[in-house]
């Protein structure tokens, strides 16, 4: 277990640092509890360091809720519960044991939000999986344009740009009145279907019009892919395993 233990007992962990500025952000941001145990394992998997504000998020808690569970940026959550917020490992289908030959494939899915959008992070070969950006960039999947879009930051300044208050301008014409209340009553493992689709004509003229329901993640997510391939043609690939 040395490899591990050269992941998680490092001089200058990210995670204090990273706690103090999301403890004085004034973007509503809560910190679930996490499970060491498992963000022990999720290091080892993916060979990342308590060093990097990746690591340390998965190493020392459940995952962060923003904007009331607007976003969710994944960790290690304490238990299994069936609503709550599902692990990176989950998300990420890593393996139940640690698996020397595992690799994320296209992206690190590292955060989802309530819309079926998707934050991942760039493999080392961005353009043959079909993606934008560099590697280890962050890049999001809309499920208002159905596409991959590069954000032009890594990890740590993509959460930095969160806590400075980006997502407002980022969604900006895809809140309507009242989606504090809709989204707070949404589990951690659920996200809002529209009708008609963001996509669509309709909802991009007048998107307090749609009609909103509640459905599990893996079924919005599920829809957007589907969506991509019926239109385009183009399959933009893993988007999760909520």
């Amino acid at each position: 277990m040395s490899e591990v233990n050269e992941l998680v007992d490092v001089d200058d962990p990210a995670w204090p640092l990273l706690f103090e500025e999301l403890s004085g952000t004034g973007v509503p941001v809560e910190v679930l509890p996490g499970d060491a145990e498992a963000g022990r394992a999720s290091l080892r998997q993916l060979r990342v360091s308590a060093r990097s504000n990746l690591g340390g998020i998965v190493l020392n808690c459940g995952g962060l809720i923003v904007d009331g569970g607007w976003l969710r940026i994944f960790g290690s959550p304490r238990g299994a519960d069936a609503e709550g917020l599902p692990s990176l490992a989950v998300v990420n289908a890593m393996p139940a044991t640690f698996d020397p030959a595992w690799r994320p494939g296209a992206g690190l899915v590292v955060a989802h939000d309530v819309l079926g959008g998707v934050f991942a992070l760039n493999g080392s070969d961005p353009r043959a999986a079909g993606r934008p950006g560099e590697p280890g960039e962050v890049v999001y999947f809309a499920p208002d344009a159905l596409g991959w879009e590069a954000l032009g930051a890594g990890h740590s300044a993509w959460l930095s740009w969160i806590l400075d208050g980006g997502l407002r301008k980022f969604y900006e014409g895809l809140r309507w009145d009242g989606w504090r209340g809709e989204v707070s009553a949404l589990n951690g493992r659920q996200g809002l279907s529209f009708f008609p689709p963001l996509w669509s004509a309709e909802a991009r003229q007048d998107l307090p019009a749609t009609s909103r329901r509640a459905v599990p993640m893996a079924e919005l997510l599920g829809l957007n892919r589907d969506a991509c391939l019926r239109f385009d043609g183009a399959d933009p690939g893993f988007l999760g395993a909520a």
